[in-house]
């Protein structure tokens, strides 16, 4: 009974996420941020950053790949399937019922002039994310290096994003193991 209590919460979390947060992926990794990393403490920066590393490198949406790892991570399967299902319930309401009435939203004075500062506030919040991120990412003070030199690679030599994340991987394994070596041979345990 407890497990399904879990799931419930979950659903109930992510519809909320769906229901409230506006700028796509990112505004929600800000929510999550706030909800379990600052104020539940079920995750660390680190964590969440990884389980968006991962959601990102999956096929499909990005946001949808992170709440399935979370509600996995949480509740198992279950919770998986009721983080997307919350998180993607109310975006498919409001997106059927624009649909229905767009031609009146699209002419709509009114909507539109929401829709502007709806979008001129989705910037601080996705802001506060890739801060939050940020925090988490550069663990090892080499991962500065890193960064630049993926991002270079990217911006200016054009490389396929699945190397930029095998390099990622690799680079993060091999420092991983010399501070863990570092740390261990300072206090003789290795």
């Amino acid at each position: 009974m407890q497990r399904y209590q879990q799931v419930l919460r979950l659903f109930l979390q992510f519809l909320k996420f769906g229901c409230f947060t506006f700028g796509g992926g990112w505004s929600i990794v800000a929510q999550m941020q706030k909800l379990y990393v600052e104020e539940q403490h079920v995750l660390s920066s680190e964590e969440l950053l990884d389980l968006t590393s991962v959601g990102r490198s999956l096929p499909g949406i990005m946001i949808s790949n992170v709440s399935m790892l979370y509600g996995y991570r949480a509740a198992g399967l279950l919770g998986g399937i009721a983080c997307v299902g919350g998180l993607v319930l109310p975006p498919i309401l409001i997106l059927s019922l624009i649909t229905c009435f767009y031609t009146a939203f699209q002419s709509n004075l009114w909507v539109m002039a929401a829709m502007a500062g709806v979008r001129t506030a989705v910037v601080p919040i996705i802001i506060s994310a890739i801060i939050g991120m940020v925090r988490g990412a550069f663990r090892f003070p080499p991962c500065i290096a890193i960064a630049v030199l993926t991002f270079s690679l990217y911006l200016f030599w054009n490389v396929n994003c699945v190397w930029l994340v095998v390099i990622g991987a690799v680079c993060g394994i091999l420092l991983s193991e010399y501070y863990e070596r570092k740390e261990g041979g300072a206090d003789g345990t290795h």
